[in-house]
């Protein structure tokens, strides 16, 4: 059980009396989610957190997982979220009314000659980001790696204040962010964009791991070139008519998801929210911004995965 929970993202950490805490899970209960009436058979057992104890992480490599995104309209998001409520349990780091949502905020970076965006190279498998969730006091140092389909990560977690040290010509060993400077000087990335959305997430395990369902709305970006976060409620609007509905799982699609992508007609898109946001910045010369939030969109947007 310890291995499952540390495939799952650490998603609210406080900075409290110069101490850095986030929520730990190594014990869990599991309970069943009562049926739901439609087209959907009743949940499989979801995690329900039993304890909670603090812990300091200060690295972290995930295993791989398989990620499969969707481009949904509102309508259908209010039904898939209240499928999602019905038959998956809140992801325990999150907040809000159903103690399901929270806020991401991750600066992106990139070379002068947008390698990242254009994937020349070993570039097009890894973005690095760093990431805050809410108004916390840490941010996370986190390189997403993509091989053969499948994903890992690795993280470091630093005070707010520590993501200065980046900016310096050369990496400090005895810092938990060493890893992620050295990589940053030697790829010569730099803050490009700032990527804004509030995120719901859902959760279970099944006989083959954990599984996630997350609904990305209120996406924004604004052009970035030094290490601040900036307030999120400035920005680009990414798309306002369209939520990014993320699957993420261990290799084979789960079966509970399955009578989803059923009921909905759910086809797989390559939506990722980097290049979006460096298009519709203006951020690369070759590729004009895709539309503002219209039907017509879609097609531009899974070009931009």
């Amino acid at each position: 059980m310890t291995r499952f929970w540390r495939t799952l993202p650490v998603f609210c950490a406080c900075l409290e009396n110069n101490h850095v805490m986030h929520a730990a899970l190594p014990n869990v209960a599991f309970a069943r989610m009562p049926f739901r009436e439609g087209n959907f058979r009743p949940a499989i057992n979801v995690l329900e957190p039993a304890s909670m104890s603090p812990s300091i992480h200060t690295r972290e490599n995930r295993e791989f997982a398989t990620e499969t995104k969707f481009l949904i309209d509102l309508a259908a998001a209010s039904e898939i979220l209240d499928w999602g409520r019905a038959n998956l349990a809140p992801d325990p780091h999150a907040g809000g009314g159903s103690l399901d949502t929270y806020q991401i905020t991750s600066l992106y970076f990139d070379t002068e000659q947008f390698d990242v965006f254009h994937r020349r190279g070993s570039f097009g498998r890894s973005k690095y980001r760093i990431r805050r969730y809410g108004s916390g006091g840490v941010a996370f140092l986190e390189r997403k790696l993509k091989t053969r389909g499948l994903l890992t990560k690795r993280r470091s977690i630093v005070k707010l204040e520590e993501i200065e040290r980046l900016s310096d010509a050369n990496s400090n060993r005895d810092w938990a962010g060493h890893w992620f400077h050295q990589r940053l000087l030697a790829r010569q990335l730099r803050p490009v964009c700032q990527i804004t959305y509030l995120r719901t997430a859902r959760v279970a395990m099944t006989n083959h791991g954990p599984i996630r369902l997350t609904m990305d709305e209120r996406v924004r970006a604004l052009p970035l070139s030094d290490l601040v976060f900036k307030n999120a409620e400035e920005g680009t609007a990414l798309s306002e008519s369209r939520i990014i509905l993320e699957l993420k799982y261990r290799v084979e699609m789960p079966t509970l998801f399955k009578p989803l992508l059923e009921s909905f007609g759910l086809v797989p898109q390559p939506v990722s929210k980097y290049r979006l946001a460096a298009a519709a910045l203006g951020l690369v010369a070759d590729f004009a911004p895709p539309p503002h939030d219209s039907a017509a969109t879609a097609p531009t947007l899974c070009a931009l995965g």
